[in-house]
């Protein structure tokens, strides 16, 4: 059963950054970007989308698809949060020879995978797909949702495909941004340099949502005010977040795109995160 309240989201967003450090103290993952859109995938999982882990087939279920395919990590723990497998499975099968989870989300290990996705730019084309080939079903309600990176939008294939989804009158296909101004070589001025991304989206013909990606209320309150699946008109989330978000020595740190932290490092960062849970409840 989906989460309804904004605390209980706040207490389920404290523990996928638990459970991400947790992963992070055994070996390397990708934590920075992780940490940053951990709040928007939190609501997305656990209150917004329709996905039922014992009939993942199902054809009324909502789509997700990773296009920032190095945040597997927080993507495998919200489903582990709604049953898909447990969270102790992600951390103890991650980057093996046998296990489900790595680096990138890999549908030909994990069925909850709906698209393999790592190379930048290709997983929102696909996404689009989706979303055209749901709106050829009579009576569809379902969404597609897709999450990218800020970098990512430098990419061409990105721009094709919000042209295609504005064309095609996806208003079934909701984007998802995570922008926290870092890549993984630095600032997304200095490599990107892209500009007002929410003109832009606006430009394109996109309804566009901007919030703060770290505020579960703002998030909550931005998927309930999207537009019906029915209509014609696609809608971008521009999450303004802070990479590292949580971690006071990784937050806008660009060497924390990816690395492992120390058995110490990890109660530090759990004593903080327990902190900042107990003001924002209070």
């Amino acid at each position: 059963m989906a989460i309804k309240s904004v605390s209980e989201l706040e207490r389920a967003a404290f523990q996928i950054r638990k459970n991400l450090l947790k992963l992070c103290s055994i070996q390397k993952i990708h934590i920075g970007g992780d940490l940053s859109i951990a709040d928007v995938m939190t609501v997305l999982w656990q209150y917004q989308m329709k996905y039922d882990p014992n009939n993942i087939n199902d054809e009324k279920r909502d789509r997700f698809v990773l296009s920032k395919g190095h945040a597997s990590a927080v993507t495998s723990f919200n489903q582990a949060a709604i049953g898909c497998f447990s969270a102790e499975d992600v951390i103890n099968e991650y980057a093996t020879d046998e296990g489900r989870f790595s680096m990138h989300s890999c549908n030909l290990v994990n069925p909850y995978v709906e698209v393999s996705t790592g190379s930048l730019g290709h997983g929102f084309p696909v996404a689009c797909g989706m979303a055209a080939a749901l709106r050829l079903k009579e009576n569809y309600q379902s969404r597609v949702y897709v999450v990218m990176g800020d970098g990512e939008q430098s990419e061409g294939s990105i721009w094709e495909a919000a042209m295609n989804a504005v064309h095609y009158r996806l208003g079934n296909l909701v984007a998802i941004i995570d922008f926290n101004g870092l890549e993984a070589d630095g600032t997304l001025k200095e490599i990107t340099g892209l500009g007002n991304i929410a003109d832009k989206y606006h430009a394109f013909g996109w309804n566009v949502i901007e919030i703060n990606g770290n505020d579960i209320s703002e998030i909550k309150n931005a998927f309930d005010s999207l537009p019906d699946s029915k209509s014609e008109i696609p809608s971008v989330l521009v999450c303004h977040t802070i990479k590292g978000k949580g971690v006071p020595f990784m937050e806008n740190q660009v060497l924390w795109h990816a690395g492992k932290i120390t058995e110490e490092q990890y109660k530090e960062c759990i004593n903080i995160l327990e902190k900042d849970l107990e003001v924002k409840l209070h």
